[in-house]
C-alpha cells in the first residue's frame, strides 16, 4: 500500500487487490467533526491519475455535505478501479470486493464505506466479510438497504425551498422539471415531482430509458439537451463535471444530486451573474448520509431519521436567504458554512 497527502486530505491510501489484482483508492478528506465517512465507486476510470482526482474531489465534497448538514462525521470516498472495458465475474467482483474490505480495515475505523456509484447493498454484506467499518447492508442483514430513497427525498425538500426562494411558493403543480439522470435517484425523484403535479421531462444516456419514460407519463429530452431543455428547474442527477460558465441552461433554478456539478467553484458565479440559481450538490444530496447515520450511528427510527432529511430544505433555505442579504452565491455561503464547522466554530443563532 502507498499513501501520500495530497491537496488538504489527511490520507490518500492505494492498494493493488492481492487476490484481484485490482487497484482500490481510500481517499480521507477531514476527520475533524468525527471518522469519516463516504460510498465506495466501482467504475471504469481510463487511467490511475483520474481515479485519484475523481476520489480527492468526491472525498473533499463529503466533508461538506456532512458538515453543512450537521453530523458529527467527516468526509471520505473510496473507489475501485476498473480498467476501460473491464467487466468482472462474480467470482472476480467478490475478490475484488474483498481485497477492498482489506483496505478499509486497515485504516481502524478512521473510514466508513458505504455504497456509491457502481456497488450496492449486496457488495457491503461481501465488504462486511473483511471489515465491521460498512454502512447500508441489505435489510435482510439488519442494515437499512440502499439510500437512494433518502437521498431522492433529501434533494425534493432541497428543491422545494429552492422553488419557494426563486418563485415564491413551494408548490409544484405545473412547473416544468428536467431530471437529467434516469437511475434509480433520478427514477424516484421523477416519481416524487409528479406526485407533486410538476409536469416531468427525464434524459438519461441509456437508450431504453426513453420507453420507461413513456411508459411513466412524462416527457423525454435528448441527453444533449436536456440542460437547455425550457424548464422552471432542471436537476442534474447523473454524471458531474455538466455546467460550465457557457453551458446553455433555459431553467432559473438548478438543483440535483449529481456529484461535482461545477467543472470550477468559479462557475458558481458565472452562473448568478446570468440570473441561475445554483443549489450546491454537497447540500442537495446529503439526505443518504444524513438518513443513514441516524439510522445506523444514533440508531433513530425511520420516522426520526426521515424528519432529519426533511430539514435539508431548512439548510438550502437558510443559504439562499443569506446569500441574497450578502450579495454572494449560494456557493459560498455552504463553503464558509463548513469552515466553521469543520473549524469547531458554530454560527450564531438567528
Amino acid at each position: 500500500m502507498t499513501e501520500r497527502l495530497p491537496w488538504d486530505h489527511e490520507r490518500l491510501a492505494v492498494r493493488r487487490g492481492r487476490r484481484s489484482g485490482v487497484t482500490t483508492m481510500v481517499a480521507i478528506h477531514s476527520t475533524a467533526l468525527g471518522p469519516a465517512a463516504g460510498g465506495c465507486r466501482m467504475r471504469q476510470y481510463p487511467s490511475l491519475d483520474e481515479a485519484e482526482r475523481d476520489v480527492l474531489r468526491l472525498s473533499a465534497a463529503m466533508s461538506a455535505k456532512c458538515a453543512v448538514a450537521g453530523l458529527a462525521i467527516g468526509g471520505a470516498k473510496s473507489v475501485i478501479v476498473l480498467e476501460p472495458g473491464q467487466r468482472l465475474t462474480p467470482a472476480e467482483r467478490r475478490a475484488v470486493l474483498l481485497d477492498h474490505a482489506e483496505l478499509i480495515e486497515s485504516l481502524d475505523g478512521a473510514y466508513l464505506a458505504g455504497p456509491d456509484v457502481g456497488t450496492g447493498p449486496e457488495d457491503m454484506l461481501v465488504l462486511r466479510e473483511g471489515t465491521r467499518h460498512v454502512f447500508c447492508l441489505p435489510e435482510s442483514a439488519g442494515g437499512i438497504g440502499s439510500s437512494s430513497g433518502p437521498t431522492a427525498d433529501g434533494v425534493l425538500a432541497a428543491l422545494r425551498a429552492a422553488v419557494t426562494a426563486v418563485f415564491g411558493s413551494a408548490d409544484l403543480a405545473r412547473r416544468r422539471v428536467v431530471v437529467a439522470g434516469f437511475g434509480a435517484v433520478g427514477r424516484t425523484l421523477a416519481l416524487g415531482l409528479a406526485e407533486a403535479g410538476a409536469d416531468v421531462i427525464v434524459s438519461d444516456v441509456d437508450p431504453r430509458a426513453r420507453e420507461d419514460a413513456r411508459w411513466l407519463g412524462y416527457g423525454w429530452a435528448e441527453p444533449g439537451e436536456a440542460l437547455a431543455h425550457p424548464a422552471d428547474v432542471v436537476v442534474p442527477a447523473a454524471v458531474g463535471g455538466v455546467l460550465a460558465a457557457d453551458t446553455p441552461l433555459a431553467a432559473p433554478l438548478v438543483v440535483g444530486p449529481a456529484n461535482n456539478q461545477l467543472v470550477s467553484d468559479d462557475v458558481a458565479d458565472a452562473l448568478a451573474a446570468r440570473g441561475v440559481t445554483w443549489v450546491p450538490d454537497y447540500v442537495a444530496s446529503a439526505g443518504g448520509v444524513v438518513y443513514t447515520v441516524a439510522r445506523e450511528v444514533e440508531g433513530l427510527d425511520h420516522s426520526a431519521a426521515a424528519a432529519r432529511v426533511a430539514g435539508i430544505g431548512d439548510v438550502v433555505s437558510r443559504l439562499l436567504s443569506d446569500s441574497a442579504e450578502h450579495g454572494t452565491t449560494p456557493l459560498a455561503e455552504a463553503a464558509a458554512l463548513t469552515r466553521r464547522r469543520i473549524s469547531g466554530v458554530r454560527p450564531t443563532a438567528g
